[in-house]
This record gives structure tokens, C-alpha cells and sequence, in this order.
């Protein structure tokens, strides 16, 4: 059988490096060993029940059974309208200011080739989402990284950025609450981001995947609820992480005209829109009660809760993330994060994601999905300390 080359664009993708993490992990499950993954970014509860009947009920309607309308129902995008009103006081015009997406991640991918030119800049926190990269080198542009620090609350600081970068510069990825960090944006840094767009005439994308999920009170920021936020970019949202609709691929952007009409324009040429049972789902998710999605909420935090403890009784200095599902945890001394990682799965079996996967900046550290009971997360705590890595406290 012939042996068709891959074309240039394909072999310039970058490696999937979370590929190698699932192969190792395969084979230690497939030795028999009982394995707690901490490693993933999937969501490990069921759509809520008054979800999926609206999918039921929905799926039965002959209408929907014909081809969707290219840019998405109408009803959804009012309805993407009211629940920005609803939970960020942020107005929208569903038409123009609405785009529907198969899922957050389609929409990342997809606004570099809306944008920008080979050759051209593209800024992106590190560590970050591996698919923003993605995007980018389909688009053939240039990556420029903004290093997310500790002492700077894992927020850019655009000082660090050459005026030469900052000038070329025509799209910049952020992510908050932040994947893999856990941190949260201030007010202050959207304004500070939004006068360096504008000074820069940068589009600002801000991935909201993990807006609901805020600790101790905080209710997560909406780049949108910034005054002028709109003039210099939009806001991506998925139901993956507010509704465990992680399976449904449905997702939608917000914000700047211009923008979305690009989005509309690319995803005309590549789609025919959502399933309309799955839409119509989606719409009564943002409409109906949010009871479920306070419940998820709190899951989260006892999780959070649970497990941060657990490590700190072992004796491992680590901070609690103030969003997401994600805790980021600093290696011992003496490791790399990738060796640190294969540690845990070899001698505890338990699975964490090594930092350097997020980016260079993300070495030194480990991500943790709390994505499981809180027994196990406990119990993985229990796993690590028997490696005697750590001195526990007295």
C-alpha cells in the first residue's frame, strides 16, 4: 500500500506531548496496578439529569433532524445573551456579538487563521493550554511567550515584553481562572490588558473555559466586565466544565463584532453548525436554574479542600488554587517535573501532569486534577507519602 507523505502543515504541528503521558500510564494500568489519575482535564460528573431530558425531548423534533442554519439558532445566542446579562451585567447583541462554537477548544484553534498572517505575532502565557501552539502554527504565525510567575500571581507582566514583540504583536491568548495555575485575574491586570491592546492594537482572546469555578467566595471575572474590554477582543466559553458537558462539544465567543464575524466567516467554510437538540440542551442549561452548577461548585472546593490539606499534613509546601479544577503543585528538589511525574506513577501509581507540557516556565511544577472522590485524593496523598519525599508535620 502506497505511503502518502503528510503535508508541511501537518508535520509543523507540535507534538502532543500529553500523548506520551497517557501511553506510560497505560502501560502501568495494564500491569495490573491500581492507578489514581490525577493527570486529566475531564470532568468526572455526570450532565446534570434536567440537561440531558432537554436533550431527550429535543432529539425527538423532526426539525432538528435537517441541517442547522450555518451560524447557529437564534435561540441560543439569545439565550448566550441573557446568561452574560444574568451572571456579568455584560450586554450582547446575539447576532453580532455571538458566535457558536463546537467547544471552547475549536474556537482557540480556530482564531489564529481568523487573524493573522504567516509571520505574524501571536503572544501566549507559559505555562498555558498546549492548543493555543496548535492554532498558531496552522496559521503559520510566530509564538511570543509571557512567562506566568508565582511572585507576579501567574498574571503577564507586559513589562517583560520588548517594545519590538509588543508593536508586531497581533493576537494574545489569556486564560483565567487559569489552566494550569489556578489562578485568578484582578480587575486591575483586564485594565492594564486592555490599555496595552489598545496601545498595541492587539486582540485580546480571553479562554473563560473554567468561569464558574471560583474558591472561597470569588466569583471568577469576566474580561467582558471590564470597561472597554470589548473595543480589543472577546471572551471564549465552553459547557464543557460550568455543565459536564465535556462530551457534547458546545461552546460559544463573545464580544467584539469584527471578531465574531470572523469566527462566523471561518466556521461557514468548515461546518453546518451544531446538532440543533444539542443547541436548544445548551440553551436551557444557561436558562434554567444554575442549582447544579453551585453544587458542582462546592464539589470542587471540598475537593480542593481535602487533598491541599492531605499534602500539607505530608509535609509538602503547596498553595491552594483560588480557581478551576486544578491544583499546581511545586516538585521536590533534585527533580525535573517529568521525572517527578514518572516517580509518582512508577512507585505510587499515581498520575499527575508534568509542568514542562504547559510550557518551559511550567517546569518546576506539577498539575493535579481534583477530577476524582475525595478518597482517592486523600488516598493519594497517603501513596505519596510513603515515598518519604517529604517531612511530615508533627
Amino acid at each position: 500500500m502506497k505511503n502518502f507523505v503528510q503535508s508541511d502543515l501537518l508535520r509543523s504541528l507540535p507534538k502532543q506531548f500529553f500523548a506520551s503521558l497517557v501511553e506510560k500510564v497505560g502501560k502501568v494500568i495494564a500491569q495490573g496496578h491500581d492507578v489514581i489519575n490525577l493527570g486529566q482535564g475531564n470532568p468526572d460528573q455526570p450532565t446534570p439529569t434536567h440537561i440531558v431530558e432537554a436533550l431527550q425531548k429535543a432529539a425527538a423534533n423532526p426539525h432538528y433532524h435537517k441541517y442547522s442554519p450555518f451560524r447557529g439558532y437564534h435561540f441560543l445566542k439569545e439565550a448566550v445573551a441573557t446568561f452574560y446579562e444574568r451572571e456579568y451585567n455584560v450586554k450582547l447583541d446575539p447576532e453580532k456579538e455571538v458566535a457558536i462554537l463546537f467547544g471552547g477548544k475549536a474556537g482557540l484553534v480556530e482564531i489564529p487563521q481568523c487573524l493573522v498572517n504567516p509571520g505574524d505575532v501571536v503572544l501566549v502565557p507559559d505555562p498555558g493550554y498546549p492548543d493555543y501552539w496548535s492554532g498558531i502554527a496552522l496559521a503559520r504565525a510566530k509564538m511570543e511567550i509571557m512567562p506566568l510567575r508565582m511572585e507576579n500571581g501567574f498574571l503577564p507582566d507586559y513589562k517583560e515584553l520588548s517594545p519590538n514583540v509588543a508593536e508586531n504583536a497581533k493576537l494574545m491568548f489569556l486564560n483565567y481562572p487559569n489552566n494550569p495555575t489556578g489562578a485568578i485575574a484582578t480587575k486591575e491586570f483586564f485594565e492594564e490588558t486592555i490599555s496595552f491592546a489598545a496601545k498595541n492594537d492587539i486582540c485580546v482572546v480571553h479562554d473563560f473555559a473554567y468561569g464558574a469555578i471560583g474558591f472561597d467566595g470569588k466569583k471568577p471575572l469576566s474580561f467582558l466586565q471590564v470597561d472597554g474590554a470589548k473595543e480589543v477582543g472577546i471572551e471564549i466559553y465552553t459547557f464543557s466544565k460550568t455543565y459536564n458537558m465535556a462530551g457534547w462539544r458546545v461552546g460559544f465567543a463573545v464580544g467584539n463584532e469584527s471578531v465574531i464575524e470572523a469566527l462566523n466567516l471561518l466556521q461557514d467554510h468548515l461546518y453546518v453548525s451544531i446538532f440543533g437538540a444539542i443547541q436548544e440542551a445548551a440553551a436551557h442549561a444557561l436558562l434554567a436554574p444554575q442549582d447544579c452548577v453551585c453544587e458542582l461548585v462546592e464539589l470542587y472546593e471540598s475537593r480542593r479542600n481535602i487533598f491541599i490539606r492531605a499534602l500539607k499534613d505530608i509535609g509538602w509546601d503547596v498553595t491552594a488554587p483560588a480557581g478551576s479544577f486544578f491544583a499546581w503543585l511545586p516538585v521536590p528538589k533534585g527533580f525535573t517535573s517529568e521525572t517527578f511525574a514518572d516517580l509518582l506513577l512508577e512507585k505510587a501509581h499515581v498520575v499527575v501532569a508534568p509542568g514542562i507540557g504547559f510550557g518551559e516556565y511550567g517546569e518546576g511544577y506539577v498539575r493535579a486534577g481534583l477530577l476524582t472522590s475525595q478518597e482517592r485524593l486523600e488516598e493519594a496523598a497517603e501513596r505519596i507519602a510513603k515515598l518519604n519525599l517529604f517531612h511530615a508535620k508533627v
